[in-house]
């Protein structure tokens, strides 16, 4: 194809005039990336036809757009050029393989020849397994229920994790005292990554549950919209839910290795007075900063449901939602209390509550499992439900114990909950969905410990 001075197509004379017209626009796109390492979405311009002397990448601060009349020409061929290498009908470059596996992808992310080839770049180290992350997220802006994209990016950080593990398993392989510097750097250095890489995947998460809350407020009888949400909210409650013991664990180790039995004895006698080491104090507040996350969510959830409830009476929907939310909070709060009684307490925290129906929540932990609330497990990700984004895990401001928290779910709340929906709704669907609710909490929950 070429372009006319009167800005129209026709088709090229010869097939090299095609390949260095199309590989023109492949470039475009390679150094619009060059230009701009920040781009965080993508998408296709509506235009009919080409403009004279004109590049159908477009690139306007952070957004990365391509003219709709390019695409239907670009795909096929590049789409054509890769099948013919894997072929091993026609040779390309890795530079050319890196190029045009990402144009393809970006317009076409669930061609799976492509993410098996950039698989073979980066076992080869052509490619960083984060610039993959930062291609499928950028995939996925466009084209959100990519499955090939999903797989792809699960074996990225599947890889991370090998690493991490490889790295970890070689410093066990020395003995004491002979781990070298080097090996201690690298494997801090990849602990970062691994805890920056996961902030962000879970950021997904959360960006996808913020997205979530309008949608599902516009349509109160989908069960699936809040099956979906329920989903998202179950896979950050999980991930803060897990405890980082590993921190604890190897500092823990590092420090009987090197410090000698006289500091050794100090220490443990600093301890027996009750004082706190500065890895113990980091990691109690890590912990805490884990669990406010944690109530957070779930105060957010359970309001999220009562407005909604208020204000679309008669949705059988919104009292199933509330219900699985509830029982969560419920089923990882017994959860956490067995295993502090199986493993014992070392701390106990207190906090005022807001709620007049719990004045004060004690807190207990279990020994480097975080801090609990009624007998529930929280643990780090700062995290705010329905905002703009994330903090970082290395931030360095911190919460203090001893602030105002949102009160947690509790059965007397629900209770009063109920007693007000029945008090003030005229509407018989209303107060039939409050009643099953009622019986719900006083058949299954009432009765568990």
């Amino acid at each position: 194809m070429c372009v006319t001075s009167s800005g129209t197509l026709k088709m090229a004379e010869s097939k090299e005039e095609v390949d260095v017209l199309v590989m023109r626009v492949v470039k475009d796109i390679t150094n619009a990336f060059k230009r701009n390492p920040n781009i965080d979405e993508i998408g296709v311009i509506p235009c009919p036809g080409a403009r004279y002397n004109r590049s159908p990448i477009v690139l306007v601060e952070n957004k990365l757009g391509v003219e709709s009349w390019c695409v239907k020409f670009l795909l096929p061929y590049v789409h054509n050029k890769l099948l013919l290498y894997r072929q091993r009908k026609h040779w390309l470059d890795r530079e050319t393989l890196v190029d045009i596996t990402c144009t393809l992808l970006l317009l076409n992310p669930d061609f799976t020849t492509a993410w098996n080839v950039r698989k073979e770049l980066l076992q080869c180290g052509v490619l960083n397994l984060e610039k993959d992350l930062y291609l499928g997220k950028l995939a996925l802006t466009k084209f959100p229920k990519s499955p090939e994209t999903w797989i792809h990016r699960r074996w990225v950080l599947q890889q991370i994790l090998h690493q991490f593990s490889a790295v970890a398993r070689s410093r066990k392989q020395h003995h004491q005292g002979e781990v070298e510097q080097a090996d201690a750097e690298r494997s801090q250095q990849l602990s970062d990554y691994l805890a920056r890489t996961l902030h962000q995947e879970m950021k997904v998460f959360h960006d996808e549950l913020s997205s979530m809350r309008l949608w599902v407020s516009m349509h109160v009888s989908d069960h699936s919209g809040f099956h979906y949400r329920q989903f998202l909210f179950k896979e950050l409650i999980t991930e803060l839910s897990q405890t980082p013991a590993c921190t604890t664990t190897s500092s823990s180790k590092h420090q009987s290795n090197t410090v000698p039995s006289s500091s050794s004895h100090h220490h443990n006698h600093g301890q027996a007075n009750g004082e706190l080491s500065g890895a113990e104090a980091a990691g109690g507040e890590e912990r805490w900063l884990r669990f406010t996350k944690i109530l957070q969510l779930f105060h957010q959830e359970m309001e999220l449901c009562s407005d909604l409830i208020q204000s679309f009476p008669g949705h059988e929907t919104l009292w199933s939602h509330r219900r699985h939310i509830f029982y969560l909070w419920h089923h990882l709060r017994r959860e956490h209390q067995q295993h502090c009684s199986s493993n014992g307490s070392v701390e106990s925290v207190h906090f005022n509550n807001s709620d007049p129906c719990l004045p004060e929540v004690g807190a207990q932990s279990c020994a480097g499992q975080g801090v609990s609330v009624n007998g529930q497990k929280h643990i780090n990700e700062p995290m705010e439900v329905d905002a703009a984004s994330l903090p970082d895990p290395h931030d360095s401001k911190r919460l203090k114990r001893g602030i105002m928290l949102p009160a947690p779910p509790a059965l007397l709340s629900e209770h009063n909950f109920v007693s007000s929906i029945l008090d003030t709704c005229a509407n018989p669907e209303q107060r039939r969905f409050a009643m099953a609710y009622k019986k719900w909490l006083d058949t299954v929950i009432g009765q568990q410990p």
